[in-house]
């Protein structure tokens, strides 16, 4: 099986069609709901800035509502977890540490209670920028307790964290996708900056307008966020937007 997935996986050269496919992956496993998060931005302060967040998941709207914007995430125990630590942890983990846990934490395990999500694992993926984090929850199906996936995982861990950890590199190797997405024009004059190219230059190249550049470079910004074009380049590399072929 894990040969033909990876064949598969690498196969696959979007994140659209990467996602559906790693979910029913796992699901041949008994994890039917999956939450992914990747960050290359992740901020000094106490939250992710999740404008700048790849999340996927197959979860309810209901349920990532509450949990992803309105911040519900931050208390979460597996996602501090996933924050301090590197690897697989059972959820097993917080029966173990109840005493440790704030309320609010407590209040985030009540709430995925509320949702069904009582059993699964979660990953903390190994970076290599001290900026970047990313990590999976999986949530096993209804009807398994956490005494059956942790017996699951005894028996297929190593096959399932293999599969998780080749989905990540994969996913953070495609293009970004989401609402910040640049357009075709935007990504090519980010491209000429990146190359050391003057907006007179790059209106040259294009044959269009100094001002026309400059629109596009300020639209670039806005939609990455950036308060600089170096800093728009920086991210548009970074989120796989510029340099990639075939956009």
């Amino acid at each position: 099986m894990i040969r033909e997935y990876l064949e598969e996986l690498l196969r696959l050269d979007r994140v659209e069609a990467v996602w559906p496919f790693h979910v029913e992956a796992m699901a041949t496993f008994g994890f039917e709901r999956l939450l992914y998060g990747f960050t290359r931005f992740r901020p000094t302060k106490d939250r992710f800035a999740t404008d700048d967040f790849l999340i996927l998941s197959n979860h309810s709207p209901d349920y990532l509502k509450p949990f992803i914007e309105d911040g519900m995430y931050f208390h979460a125990p597996m996602v501090r977890w996933s924050l301090e630590n590197v690897g697989a942890c059972s959820w097993g983990w917080m029966a173990g540490n109840l005493d440790a846990l704030a309320p609010e934490e407590r209040r985030v395990m009540e709430f995925n209670r509320r949702h069904g999500i009582t059993a699964g694992y979660s990953i903390s993926f190994k970076d290599v920028s001290p900026r970047s984090k990313g990590a999976i929850g999986l949530v096993a199906k209804a009807g398994m307790d956490q005494a059956e996936v942790d017996a699951v995982w005894a028996e297929q861990g190593r096959d399932i964290l293999l599969m998780n950890q080749i989905a990540h590199l994969r996913i953070t190797s495609l293009p970004f996708i989401g609402p910040k997405t640049l357009t075709r024009r935007q990504r090519e004059v980010l491209e000429w900056v990146g190359q050391g190219k003057m907006a007179q230059d790059i209106a040259l190249i294009l044959g269009v307008s100094t001002a026309t550049v400059e629109k596009h470079l300020r639209l670039a910004r806005e939609v990455l966020e950036a308060e600089t074009t170096a800093q728009a380049v920086l991210k548009a590399s970074l989120q796989n937007q510029i340099f990639v072929i075939g956009t």
